[in-house]
């Protein structure tokens, strides 16, 4: 997990071609809005930018935004902020949520059943930033528009 002086380890504003945000009111169909806004905004990114959007970039782009959001809703009360902002060779995918408990990936565990999510965002992206924001805490993910090299199923190697 990082942090810079943007205070999310991401890209400035200016150099956004889009940004977008959207309230999500934390109830049980919130992880599929949050999934169908996303595929949305790439949608309008490539149409509005014509950037290439790769399958592999849209499908993790959609994973990610559902695990943070499941997230958000399953362990903080209220309504989720999503924040999606797209550059020339990424996308950040923010999510913020009212509880101030940074989470934390747990060590490996094959016999463990669910609560891989936040393993997951991090083998599959750029970059993740958790900070705790004044209420609550806001949590960003970066992914790779490009597609990886041959036989790198991910945007970066595991750590």
């Amino acid at each position: 997990m990082g942090s810079n002086a943007d205070g999310d380890g991401c890209t400035g504003s200016d150099a956004y071609l889009m940004r977008a945000g959207y309230a999500l009111a934390g109830d049980d169909g919130c992880i599929a809005d949050a999934r169908h806004h996303a595929l949305a905004f790439l949608d309008q990114a490539h149409a509005d930018h014509h950037l290439p959007v790769p399958a592999r970039a849209r499908d993790l782009t959609q994973l990610v935004v559902s695990e943070l959001v499941t997230n958000a809703r399953k362990y903080a009360p209220g309504p989720v902020l999503l924040e999606l902002r797209i550059t020339a060779g990424s996308v950040d995918i923010v999510v913020w949520d009212s509880d101030p408990t940074v989470p934390a990936a747990r060590a490996a565990d094959p016999g463990r059943i669910g609560q891989h999510g936040l393993e997951i965002v991090k083998a599959v992206t750029e970059g993740l930033f958790i900070e705790q924001e004044p209420v609550g805490k806001r949590v960003t993910a970066r992914i790779a528009l490009a597609d990886p090299p041959a036989g790198d199923a991910t945007a970066r190697r595991p750590s």
